[in-house]
C-alpha cells in the first residue's frame, strides 16, 4: 500500500521526503518524512483525523525562526502558509487564519480606519506564528489585539477559545489547561479606530527600520560534525564582536534532540 493511499478524501497536497530548507528563510535543514500542505481548514481537519495518534506533528508558517538539522524531521510537517490567504473584515473584526502573513493583517486595518495593528508590520512570519510566540516590536504585542483564538486539535476539532484561557508572557504562549495537542488555526482581531495616513505613515516607518537594520547581516555557517547540526552564528557585519541577534529566538529541530530556543 502506497504512502498516499492511506489517506483518503484529501484535496491538499502530500508530499514524502520533503526537504526543508525550501519552507525556511535560512534555506537550510534535512527532509520531513511526510508534508502535507491543506487546501483549507476543512481539509486540514479531515487530514488530522486520519494522522496516527503517536505521529510527530510540526506546525510551520513561513519558517522565518525555524533551523531544522541536516538529518531532516522524522514526523509529519503541515505548512499552514498559503500565499493567496488573505484575512477579512467581519462585522468590525479581523479575521485571519493561522497561514497569513502577519503584514497582511496590519494592511488591512490600515485601509479600513483601524489602529495598533501597524506593528504587524514587523513581524516576518504568519498570524500563528505571531500568536504561538507572542510576537512584538516596536511596543506592539501580538496578544494585545486578539479578540478570540481558534485552535485545532489531533482529531481536527475547531475550538474558539479567549484570550484568558492562555498563559500568555514574553515571547511564549501557551494553553493554561491542555489535556490535547492544540494548534492556532485562526484569530479574531478587535481593534480600535484609527487614522487611515497615521496607519500607514507607521506602516512606512517600520518597514524602513526593518529593512535599515538586516541589508548587513549575515548567517555564518560553521564547521558540521557527524550527527550533529552546523554550528550558527547570526552576526551584524559591522560588529565589533560576533553574537547571536538578542531578538530572536531560534527553535532547532533534528532527531534525537530536544527543541530549542
Amino acid at each position: 500500500m502506497t504512502e498516499t493511499a492511506l489517506f483518503q478524501g484529501l484535496r491538499g497536497e502530500l508530499r514524502l521526503n520533503e526537504s526543508m530548507a525550501r519552507h525556511l528563510t535560512w534555506r537550510t535543514g534535512g527532509p520531513a518524512s511526510r508534508f502535507y500542505i491543506p487546501a483549507d481548514l476543512d481539509d486540514l481537519s479531515l487530514f488530522l483525523q486520519q494522522v496516527h495518534p503517536s505521529e510527530p506533528l510540526l506546525f510551520v508558517g513561513l519558517g522565518s525562526n525555524l533551523l531544522v538539522r541536516d538529518g531532516g524531521w522524522r514526523g509529519t510537517v503541515v505548512l499552514t502558509h498559503r500565499a493567496r490567504a488573505h484575512p477579512s473584515l467581519i462585522e468590525g473584526r479581523i479575521y485571519a487564519e493561522a497561514g497569513v502573513a502577519s503584514p497582511k493583517v496590519a494592511r488591512l486595518a490600515a485601509v479600513n480606519g483601524l489602529g495598533d495593528a501597524e506593528f504587524l508590520v514587523g513581524i516576518p512570519g504568519t498570524v500563528g506564528g505571531a500568536l504561538v510566540m507572542n510576537a512584538g516590536c516596536y511596543g506592539g504585542e501580538t496578544w494585545d489585539i486578539v479578540d478570540q483564538a481558534v485552535t485545532i486539535d489531533r482529531s481536527g476539532k475547531l475550538h474558539t477559545r479567549a484570550p484568558d484561557e492562555f498563559e500568555i508572557g514574553y515571547r511564549q504562549c501557551a494553553l493554561k489547561e491542555a489535556d490535547q495537542e492544540e494548534w492556532f488555526a485562526a484569530a479574531w482581531f478587535k481593534l480600535p479606530p484609527g487614522d487611515r495616513e497615521t496607519s500607514r505613515e507607521i506602516m512606512r516607518t517600520l518597514l524602513k527600520r526593518r529593512v535599515a537594520s538586516q541589508p548587513d547581516r549575515q548567517l555564518r555557517i560553521g564547521h558540521r560534525e557527524p550527527g550533529r547540526a552546523r554550528a550558527l552564528r547570526y552576526v551584524p557585519a559591522n560588529a565589533a564582536t560576533p553574537g547571536v541577534t538578542p531578538h530572536m529566538h531560534w527553535h532547532v529541530l533534528g532527531p534525537g534532540v530536544p527543541e530549542m530556543t
